[in-house]
């Protein structure tokens, strides 16, 4: 062979080799980005005469997809659409659009993702009709219900947590919409229902739950506040604060009170666990000032502040900021100022602490399913990372019980269970109505929930409002549905 043909024959081959590296790089790697890009008219076309898989709840199925008389050949039904809505979202071909584990799982579901390519071979070679996987979701359908009835009339949200696992066991947001009026394959109604939505001042598309306008975690962020002190080896629950009825922010005139304008307790002193079970503002402000915005923000961190979280369905990030001054500080030491969270972010929080400070990554899918009910993908736990040691979890643990049983937050008492809790009441400037919250977790020493509630517009009582009266009994119900008593 002359070196002529050997030149050529090598770069041949390169070419070959280049062509079959690209064309496989397509049709494996990029197989599932390719298919689910909404310019790919084939896909979308090819999944119109695929029913879609089912989304399941404790082995119910709350999403389906029935036969229709239209080109799209399948209508999406969702059943108690409003209820489930913060976590299936809507399908609507008609639309191209979809939201939420609608979204998230559109592969699987629709069947037109690359896990799917052997089911399709087989159901062609056995002449059954194509369908999508179907996905099992972690919720808990009894705690869903509890927490999407006590939510009724309200601005809010709830979610609970297996502290152990970080599945999600109930994501409510209210108001919401009833998804069936957003899936019809009528496109002008279904866009004037969106339009009808998206102008409501009160923001029913918004997922309360993990994203939209956050706000100020009010006194349920005294548990960072106070593990972060635990856990710097200088502090411990008995540790004395000065207890003034006034304290004025360090480089201000401004001064901060308690909630009901006294001291914390009838001593001089008061202790940082007495401080967290009476929920006192002005020893939080006092430790906070001490510790310093760093080691607080470090904390807040190891919680999962600064980080958005895919359950697959993608959270805001919680704030805690950088070089904050000495007032600024002194305010997030009862959750004011400009620390800002997403319920998910405090459930995580309780979660961890009732985890033995150890935080794991919330999840929302068990696993997608096959048409022969195999489970073709399994999701597992996953930890966030180790918040705090256990005896810090303890000690944090120990005053939230307190609060529950005879401090603050006496509204989530559940006659023969222990629940730790933290109520919070954040202020919003002038008239503005009060944010309200709870956060906290049940049995104390087996936990098998977390829950968080945020309650938004003082829950309709403005200003008269607290966590304690509205937020707190949320949780109380959601827990005692987990707990089915």
């Amino acid at each position: 062979m002359t070196k002529e043909l050997r030149r050529l024959s090598i770069v041949m081959l390169f070419m070959f080799l280049s062509l079959f590296a690209a064309t496989s790089w397509i049709q494996v790697v990029q197989a599932d980005s390719l298919g689910q890009n909404s310019n790919n008219r084939r896909t979308l076309l090819d999944s119109y005469e695929i029913q879609r898989g089912s989304i399941i709840v404790d082995g119910v199925a709350i999403a389906t997809s029935v036969p229709s008389d239209d080109k799209y050949q399948f209508q999406r039904v969702y059943t108690d659409g409003a209820m489930w809505e913060p976590v299936t979202g809507y399908f609507n071909p008609a639309l191209q659009s979809a939201t939420g584990i609608e979204r998230a799982l559109n592969a699987d579901l629709s069947g037109t993702g690359s896990s799917a390519f052997f089911s399709e071979i087989e159901r062609i070679l056995s002449g059954q009709p194509q369908a999508g996987f179907s996905a099992q979701l972690t919720l808990d359908a009894a705690a869903q219900k509890a927490a999407y009835d006590a939510l009724q009339g309200l601005e809010g949200a709830v979610i609970a947590i297996e502290p152990s696992t970080g599945r999600i066991l109930a994501m409510v947001s209210t108001p919401g919409f009833d998804t069936n009026a957003l899936a019809t394959h009528d496109a002008d109604a279904a866009n004037a229902t969106y339009d009808q939505l998206d102008a409501d001042p009160a923001k029913p598309l918004s997922n309360r739950a993990i994203a939209g306008d956050l706000n100020p975690p009010g006194s349920t962020f005294k548990l960072v506040v106070a593990a972060a002190a635990y856990a710097s080896g200088d502090y411990t629950p008995d540790s004395a604060l000065p207890n003034p009825a006034r304290y004025q922010l360090p480089g201000s005139t401004n001064t901060v009170a308690n909630a009901w304008g006294g001291t914390c307790g009838g001593g001089d002193t008061v202790t940082i666990s007495e401080a967290i079970r009476l929920s006192c503002n002005i020893p939080m402000a006092e430790l906070a000032v001490q510790l310093g915005d760093d080691r607080i923000r470090e904390m807040a961190e190891k919680f999962g502040f600064n980080q958005s979280f895919s359950t697959p369905l993608e959270s805001t990030a919680s704030s805690y900021p950088r070089a904050l001054d000495d007032a600024q500080t002194a305010l997030t030491g009862f959750g004011q100022g400009k620390v800002i969270a997403t319920p998910l972010q405090m459930a995580m929080v309780a979660a961890g602490i009732a985890n033995d400070g150890v935080v794991m990554n919330p999840r929302l899918i068990d696993s997608v399913i096959g048409n022969d009910l195999s489970v073709v993908r399994s999701y597992d736990d996953t930890e966030f990372g180790r918040a705090l040691e256990a005896d810090v979890a303890d000690q944090v643990t120990a005053s939230m019980v307190a609060s529950v049983s005879n401090g603050a937050a006496q509204g989530a008492r559940i006659d023969g269970v222990d629940v730790a809790g933290k109520t919070g009441t954040t202020e919003n400037g002038n008239d503005r109505p009060y944010t309200l919250w709870f956060t906290g977790f049940a049995p104390a020493d087996d936990p098998t929930v977390a829950v968080t509630v945020l309650v938004e517009d003082g829950g309709g009582q403005g200003q008269s409002g607290s966590g304690d009266t509205i937020a707190a009994p949320i949780a109380k119900k959601v827990i005692e549905a987990v707990l089915g008593r």
